[in-house]
């Protein structure tokens, strides 16, 4: 399986716990509010504002700010932004395929932040089109294996997530990695949780249909770039489809 879905996992999880804490909740509560201005205040009756907020839940973001982002955003009080949805394509070292979606209030900032990021690092803004066929828009939900002090086996979340729409279920060392069509991806998630199984996320994403298997420069190069990306208050999410392998990714770990 992609070591950078290995990779893309972990540094999830540290995300919550280093400096850009503070950064990241910013983004999670802004991913709430359009949420909540798009499909309405309702949780229950609009799935990407629940995804929204249980993502914020796990990674710690206090129920306080998630309440106030959700009557902002669906207008119950005010001093919600009117935020903005642009995708940006560009490219990594060695032709690695980038797309960069960002909430921002200025268009302008977001483009010059985004373009910045890339040419510090080694890489280039690309045309519209210009990688996007690389991409299928995916459900994509991350199940942990230790579940209550037992290990999920692979077939039992197969047997729980099939019948919902899934189209495959990858091993992630600790985690597995169930994906679907974007359409199938709320009866995914809704069967993990009615199969009273713990999920460490679920989104819809954009996952790559071609990979580039990387060695460690190249796979040092990806992260810097992505890492400068997400360092932008603008950009909330960058998917790129270079591939670390299992080798690589194990030096990258042991240079932490």
């Amino acid at each position: 399986m992609s070591g950078h879905s290995k990779w893309a996992t972990t540094k999830h999880k540290k995300a919550v716990v280093d400096a850009k804490r503070s950064k990241l909740f910013a983004k999670l509560i802004k991913n709430i509010e359009v949420a909540a201005r798009t499909g309405g205040g309702d949780i229950t009756g609009n799935p990407t504002l629940y995804d929204a907020v249980q993502k914020a839940k796990k990674s710690s973001v206090p129920n306080n700010n998630i309440d106030n982002a959700v009557k902002r955003g669906s207008g119950a009080t005010a001093g919600g932004s009117d935020w903005e949805t642009i995708t940006y394509e560009g490219y990594a070292p060695g032709g690695v395929a980038i797309l960069i979606e960002c909430l921002t209030d200025n268009r302008n900032r977001a483009a010059a932040e985004v373009r910045t990021a890339l040419t510090r690092n080694g890489g280039q803004l690309g045309d519209p089109g210009s990688v996007a066929y690389v991409f299928d828009r995916k459900g994509v939900v991350v199940v942990p294996k230790e579940q209550g002090g037992k290990e999920l086996t692979e077939d039992s979340i197969l047997e729980v997530v099939l019948e919902a729409g899934a189209d495959e279920v990858n091993d992630l060392g600790e985690a597995y990695e169930v994906v679907s069509e974007a359409s199938d991806f709320v009866a995914v998630r809704k069967a993990v949780q009615d199969a009273g199984i713990d999920y460490d996320s679920a989104e819809a994403s954009w996952v790559p249909n071609l990979q580039i298997e990387l060695d460690l420069d190249g796979a040092k190069k990806m992260i810097r770039v992505i890492d400068a990306l997400e360092d932008s208050d603008d950009v909330q999410d960058v998917f790129a489809n270079g591939d670390i392998p299992d080798d690589v990714l194990a030096q990258l770990d042991g240079d932490d």
